[in-house]
Parts: C-alpha cells; structure tokens; sequence
C-alpha cells in the first residue's frame, strides 16, 4: 500500500488517512486503489466495525492530482482503481465516517456524500468546480446534491463552483459538526467509537435501510456521469482549462 494512505484499526475503527501533505493530498491512482483496498479489507473484517477517513488539520484534499490524471486519465470499467474506491464507498455496508480540515476540492467534497456522518473544522472550504475544468459531477453527485442541498443551491454548488465554508455545509446537511480544526479528527474517532461499541448487525441494518432504493440510482448516475466525463475529458473547455492550469494562467472559454 502507498505511504500516500494510511491505515490504523484500533478498538473497532479502521482510520484511513490522506498521508500526502507535501502535494495538498491530491488524490493519484495508487491512492484510490489504496482506499479501494482499504474498504475492501474494512468490510470484510469483522473486527473492523467502523471506518474513518481523515485529511491533516490543514488540508482535507486537493482533490484529483492533476499531473497523475493527465499523464494517466481514468480508465473506464469497474475494477478501475477511483471507480473501485468510488463504488466501494456508495456500497461500504458499516458506518463510514469522515473528518475533513481545510480545502476539500473536487472529489475532496463529493466522497463525503457517501458519508454516514462528517465533521468538519471550521477552516473547511468545499468545492466542487468541475464546471471549471471543463467537466461534468462525479460520484454521483449530480444527483446526491440536489438531493441534499435542494436544486437552488446545488446548481450555485455544482454550476458556479466555488468554496463553500463550513456553517454552509453544517446548514445545508453535508456536515454534522463543525469544531476548532485541531479537534476534529479526534472528535470523528471518538464518535466512530462510540458506534464501534454498538451492535454491528442493527448498525448495518439501519445503514441498509435507510439506503434502500437509492442503491442502484446511484450506480447507474455513476455510469452515466463516468461516460459523460470521459467524453468532455477529451473535448476543447478541459484540454483549455488543464493547459491554463500547468502553465498557471486564467483560462480563456471565450471561443469554446
């Protein structure tokens, strides 16, 4: 497993933790691999009972590593490393919880709609701006948000893409808590503990059910998200917007 993630399981709780501070814990390949492992391993192990994912106190993510999505884009079909770690998360079946510090870019915000519970530090800073890069929602997001935010404020969320802080997420859903940064990882282990001491059977069971019939839409807007974004991958706005990014310039849309 790369050093870029890291695992800890004590008392019950698996703790995954973006590990690549010195890159603002982009995410690369081997990183959703790493994860796609670690879930894997969680749900299958009956001594793991919860899991935790975790970022510093001063970065959650950057979200996608852009020199590794360029020099490798994502490869299609299930077993892909990010669509493994990305249908890993909507299917994982006990609690799964996140403690996010800082920005938390791109998928950096949308894994956390895969969340049963998040609590943030009051320096968090969401974004989605794949409009931005010339792109469309993953994760299925475009249908996860509307359906937590309400259209309005998902389309200012997803159309517009810029940060949104952590009183905004606290009052649209997305976080639970928000807390001083230095507390935050802590406070998530420590409610993951509390649900470690729980009975893991009525904890899956109330997870699934609450959960039924969302399952499968979320799976097929995945698909359908992961096609559209393959596609504009390759189109004019995000070679513009990825070239304008390496080069550290403004990109320019005007003739797209």
């Amino acid at each position: 497993m790369t050093q870029d993630i890291l695992t800890h399981t004590e008392a019950g709780v698996m703790t995954v933790t973006l590990n690549r501070l010195e890159r603002k814990n982009s995410i690369t390949s081997a990183m959703y691999g790493a994860m796609a492992d670690a879930l894997e391993q969680a749900r299958d192990d009956a001594a793991v009972r919860v899991v935790v994912l975790q970022g510093h106190e001063t970065i959650f993510s950057a979200g996608n590593d852009i020199g590794d999505f360029l020099n490798a884009p994502p490869a299609s079909g299930p077993q892909a490393p990010v669509f493994r770690f990305l249908h890993g998360m909507a299917d994982f079946p006990k609690p799964l919880l996140a403690a996010v510090c800082g920005p938390a870019v791109g998928v950096g915000t949308t894994l956390l709609f895969h969340c049963d519970l998040v609590y943030a530090g009051d320096n968090a800073a969401f974004s989605m701006p794949f409009v931005n890069l010339g792109l469309c929602p993953e994760a299925a997001s475009s249908l996860l948000v509307p359906q937590m935010f309400g259209y309005h404020r998902a389309a200012e969320a997803l159309l517009l893409g810029e940060p949104f802080m952590a009183e905004a997420a606290l009052e649209a859903g997305l976080v639970n808590r928000v807390l001083p940064p230095t507390e935050a990882n802590a406070y998530a282990n420590a409610q993951a503990r509390k649900l470690a001491a729980k009975p893991t059977t009525s904890l899956v069971e109330t997870k699934r059910l609450m959960k039924k019939g969302q399952r499968d839409l979320v799976h097929q807007q995945m698909d359908h998200e992961a096609e559209s974004f393959g596609r504009m991958l390759r189109e004019p706005a995000a070679r513009e917007a990825f070239g304008a990014f390496m080069d550290k310039r403004k990109p320019d849309f005007s003739k797209l």
